[in-house]
């Protein structure tokens, strides 16, 4: 599935929209280039799970742990808790080992969790035989090409 989003209201939305369809236990794969609007995807995401600390990269701290308080915005059909959005940074990773020295691991796949990794590349083996999503976000002169898979 393919998007394009002009600006980063638009952007934002979008995440909001593909948020309201998670059930828990998601890895979202972000990809794309330094600028691409990873951090501004997952800050609609973050958006529609009403989370309100502010949203940045992880790059320096690889992960940040986003408490969801707020049950209202999740479906009512979706028997599971979520819990926790994590953001998770490899772009400065040295090797897979530092992500699970802090714990990451235990969030990957975990039902009541929702996990985002931006530069997902450089985590092949960590998140092998789990399932994912990939999201590829590129620049398009002023827009954004936004494909899911």
């Amino acid at each position: 599935m393919i998007h394009l989003t002009k600006s980063q209201s638009e952007t934002i939305n979008l995440g909001k929209k593909i948020a309201s369809q998670f059930k828990g236990g998601e890895i979202i794969l972000l990809e794309g280039d330094l600028g691409a609007g990873k951090t501004t995807f997952t800050k609609g995401i973050a958006k529609y799970f009403d989370i309100k600390d502010t949203i940045t990269s992880p790059t320096f701290t690889l992960m940040n742990i986003y408490e969801i308080k707020n049950q209202k915005s999740i479906s009512l059909s979706n028997k599971q808790k979520i819990k926790n959005l994590v953001h998770i940074d490899t772009y400065r990773l040295e090797n897979e080992d530092d992500l699970i020295e802090i714990g990451a691991e235990d969030y990957l796949g975990d039902p009541n969790t929702i996990c985002l990794i931006e530069w997902p590349e450089k985590i092949k083996k960590l998140i092998q035989n789990k399932k994912t999503i990939k999201i590829k976000i590129e620049h398009l002169a002023a827009n954004r090409k936004i494909t899911i898979k």
